[in-house]
């Protein structure tokens, strides 16, 4: 017998529903407390469903919520829905899918959705010809009903309706779709173009075999009167452009004419999805091509569009400037994520790392706008563009800047800030030599009366800080130093945030050049601590640390370390184990630690003691958390992970000096369990850190090698990169001090070690840390790593040829030495790139030349004169010069 409510049931969830409407949030609590009760009654979804459909003398927003709890219960419980409830529920979404409401017709199809994603199309087969039987009613809300569910199932099934075992639906409504782009109503113009652009990047067969037909159709509704419409189409082209750029081709210059346009759009949404175009077309190689002709009006465009919009400026509080005393509210902190210590090496000037690191500066210092809008987007493309056409942008794009930087309109004064900015990477050669003019320009801009332009300005500065520093200090680097420090002080907390950013990048730039100044910076940063609200205090910590890499242990002073701790040290103690704001704060005494080496001492027990117990109660809830998943919530790691680094930190900075805390804790057997954590993250630390205690206080490591070794070579894996990356590392250093007993481990790893550093496309970082590894373990059992030597001296020598002179290099290039004396035909073939390899090294010690001298000399000797002669002729004539001035070869 079909399914009946009951009148009681339904009129208390009714009133429920309409008691969930209250703006008490007790009341609230409460009603939801009481919804989420009924789930043990398996037909309440029933009465849901019935609310949503049926019972249209009800208020639309009672109906609305019903429908939104049903599509929540769908989410978490359908799979335990019994059929029969499956069914109701399926049948009376199909009855509602036309209702007059707008409002229930999207309830609808959200729900629709959710039953697809949740239970499968090939479980409800009666669904699609139906809604596409609907689209052809000459009811407008059934019409467009049908085709907001379809909308939603392409958006979020788009795989289930290209299924061979579906008979593949898509090759019916792709058709289908194009039919309707000429439709009278705007919505279901704009619903019929969304629905196919879903498949756009897939490159779905059943879209391909129509793309003619829906370029051609895009085109002709392309200047539609509807923003909805416009959006779409602007939207197809973009992912058109990305997918199949050989199909636009032909066309390419009239889009980007038609692009132009939208990109100057009066509404800001499809203005943004315009701009996107530019965004896309900068990182394909037909950029330069495309564009070359377009530059002259594309660059004002794109400048335009980087002003704030009065949207923004009213989010922006009317450019609030004195808030320095306004606490921050919890919703405006973003979440923090810790990045885990990896281990690397200083490269020779004029070489980059990976290419990988995390440098955020493309954004250009707004956190609290952080939605991307037109502004942002515009800023990104020209910054892109930059980087693809380089100086060949600035003769378009001086005279704009001469223009509006000097504008007595400050929206229009920013964004000419902005654009300089954004191009300081992509147009930097032509950009210098205007520099001397700009930069005091810049520095006096801190000093506006208006707090965006002072924030956006230390953001410009910052892009610039490379050709700062390197001029003399006196010109423009005291200057831009005072400016900023003050400016880390300012009355409004978003030029204080944009302020302690660029001081952040400034340091890394100049180093130890900032030396000279130290004690007037920390004292700013450490007033900085009394003034800031929570929100910018973390990024403070961030500014600590970056000035603690940056100068290392000429921040032990005592006066220095007087300034610093004790501040540090009151947020250390005022913080809970549990509180997220100890990531930042860790992080920052990571860096500190390192930095003051001795001068930590003092505070190092409570900081050891505090780092282990934070490790043992996470490792201790995860155990909680794995045996009774139902009743405890998963502990965050990040608590771990950054206790890990902390400790890194302090065995980095304290060396031997760590030993004595080492030995009264539990920290090794906590680590052995860390090492071997699901989550790659806690390796990568705790292997950075096992790494970091092998080289200040073996003697506690040394009882547990057997046990961290295989866990070692089962890390060697590239998959990871970071964890692998800290665990080669580790794994060298315990070479080291391991010696000759290294000798049974070698088998572990070796093998895994080679196919590493022949792996193409591997991260610069990890080819050197691998090529130090096994050179070092070469140092120690030359006879068992030699064996393979062939299979990895060439790559070996190409990864440590720009790293620069240290003790890492130093005992990788004695152990190749030992390799090569013990198995000198394993060297023979890439001989050249051994020579090139030695002629990398600026000051070798004498040792180590004379290892170099002795394999030189003695594979000169094997081949005779002649043949020398005939094989150094093919040197670049630099390396020629150098073996021969250095080498005598």
């Amino acid at each position: 017998m079909a399914w009946q409510p009951d009148e009681a049931g339904l009129s208390q969830i009714l009133q429920l529903l309409k008691e969930s409407q209250s703006p008490s949030t007790e009341i609230q609590r409460a009603v939801q407390q009481k919804l989420e009760s009924l789930n043990q009654f398996p037909d309440f979804n029933n009465y849901l469903v019935l609310v949503l459909a049926r019972l249209k003398t009800e208020d639309e927003p009672t109906r609305a919520l019903s429908g939104l709890i049903l599509k929540n219960n769908v989410k978490t419980y359908y799979a335990s829905f019994p059929d029969g409830v499956k069914s109701y529920v399926k049948s009376e979404c199909l009855v509602a899918i036309g209702d007059p409401s707008p409002l229930i017709r999207a309830t609808v199809g959200i729900l629709v959705t959710n039953i697809v994603q949740h239970g499968g199309l090939v479980a409800w087969p009666e669904l699609l010809p139906l809604l596409s039987q609907l689209l052809d009613s000459d009811d407008y809300s059934i019409c467009e009903g049908a085709f907001g569910a379809l909308q939603k199932i392409c958006e979020d099934s788009a795989d289930q309706l290209d299924r061979e075992d579906m008979n593949r639906p898509l090759n019916t409504l792709i058709p289908k779709f194009l039919t309707f782009f000429k439709h009278s109503s705007s919505k279901i113009r704009s619903h019929a173009i969304a629905c196919i652009n879903q498949f756009i990047l897939m490159k779905s067969q059943a879209l391909m075999v129509h793309i003619g037909s829906f370029i051609e159709n895009l085109f002709s509704i392309s200047n539609d009167d509807d923003m909805e419409v416009r959006k779409n189409v602007c939207r197809a082209l973009v992912m058109l452009l990305e997918a199949r750029l050989d199909i636009l081709s032909p066309h390419i210059h009239s889009i980007v004419e038609y692009m132009l346009l939208r990109t100057q759009d009066g509404d800001e949404l499809v203005a943004l999805e315009a701009c996107e175009f530019w965004l896309t077309l900068a990182e394909m190689p037909a950029c330069k091509e495309v564009l070359s002709n377009h530059l002259n009006v594309l660059v004002p465009v794109l400048v335009k569009g980087m002003r704030y919009s009065a949207s923004d400026i009213s989010v922006l509080k009317g450019d609030a400037d004195e808030d320095a005393d306004v606490p921050d509210r919890a919703e405006d902190i973003k979440p923090r994520f810790h990045k885990a210590r990896t281990h690397g090496q200083q490269h020779v000037e004029g070489e980059s790392g990976d290419g990988d690191g995390d440098d955020d500066d493309d954004d250009d210092g707004e956190d609290s706008l952080s939605d991307w809008n037109l502004r942002k987007c515009s800023a990104a493309a020209l910054d892109m563009l930059a980087n693809v056409f380089h100086d060949a942008m600035l003769p378009v794009l001086l005279p704009i800047l001469k223009e509006i930087l000097f504008s007595a309109e400050w929206i229009v004064k920013e964004s000419g800030i902005l654009v300089l900015g954004a191009v300081a990477e992509g147009c930097y050669s032509g950009m210098v030599l205007h520099l001397p003019e700009l930069v005091p320009f810049l520095i006096s801009s801190l000093t506006d009366s208006k707090a965006l332009i002072r924030s956006i300005t230390c953001w410009t500065l910052s892009r610039y800080s490379h050709w700062i520093v390197n001029q003399p200090h006196e010109l423009y680097l005291q200057k831009l130093m005072n400016e900023l420090l003050k400016r880390i002080l300012d009355s409004s907390k978003r030029v204080q945030e944009a302020a302690c950013s660029a001081f952040a990048t400034l340091e890394e730039e100049a180093c130890t050049e900032l030396v000279p100044y130290l004690s007037y910076i920390l004292e700013t940063l450490v007033f900085a601590f009394s003034r800031y609200q929570h929100k910018n205090l973390l990024i403070l910590y961030d500014a600590i640390g970056t000035l603690a890499d940056s100068v290392g242990n000429h921040l032990n002073e005592d006066s220095y370390v007087q300034k610093l701790m004790p501040p540090l040290l009151e947020k250390w103690h005022s913080l809970n184990d549990d509180d997220k704001d100890l990531f930042p704060l860790l992080e920052c005494l990571s860096s500190v630690a390192t930095a003051l080496q001795s001068g930590f001492l003092p505070y190092a027990a409570p900081v050891f003691q505090r780092s282990v117990r934070l490790i043992e109660k996470n490792l201790t809830e995860s155990v909680t958390y794995a045996s009774n998943p139902e009743a405890f919530e998963p502990p965050d790691k990040d608590f771990m992970i950054v206790a890990l680094d902390l400790l890194s930190g302090l065995a980095e900075g304290l060396e031997t000096n760590i030993e004595s805390l080492v030995a009264q804790s539990s920290l090794l057997l906590l680590l052995y369990q860390c090492v071997q954590d699901p989550m790659a993250e806690v390796r990568q630390s705790s292997f950075a850190l096992l790494g970091d205690l092998t080289k200040a206080c073996f003697l506690h490591v040394k009882p547990h090698i057997a046990s961290f070794m295989p866990i070692l070579a089962e890390n060697l894996n590239p998959d990871h990169i970071s964890v692998c990356n800290n665990a080669t590392w580790a794994v060298g250093e315990i070479a080291i001090q391991m010696g000759g007993e290294m000798i049974s481990y070698v088998p572990a790893v070796i093998d895994p070690l080679v196919t590493i550093i022949n792996r193409p496309n591997t991260p610069k970082t990890l080819l050197e840390n691998t090529a130090i590894t096994i050179g070092r373990l070469g140092l120690v059992c030359p006879e068992s790593v030699a064996q393979p030597l062939q299979h990895f001296i060439r790559p070996w020598c190409t990864s440590l040829r720009n790293i620069r002179d240290n003790e890492e290099k130093d005992s990788a290039f004695r152990g190749v030495c030992a390799m090569i004396i013990v198995n000198p035909g394993g060297a023979v073939q890439d001989f050249i790139f051994f020579c090139d390899a030695v002629a990398s090294w600026i000051n070798p010690k004498p040792d180590l030349k004379e290892m170099f001298y002795k394999i030189l000399h003695g594979f000169r000797n094997q081949v005779g004169d002649d043949n020398w002669k005939r094989f150094s002729d093919q040197f670049p004539p630099p390396l020629r010069e150098k073996l021969t001035s250095q080498y005598g070869v």
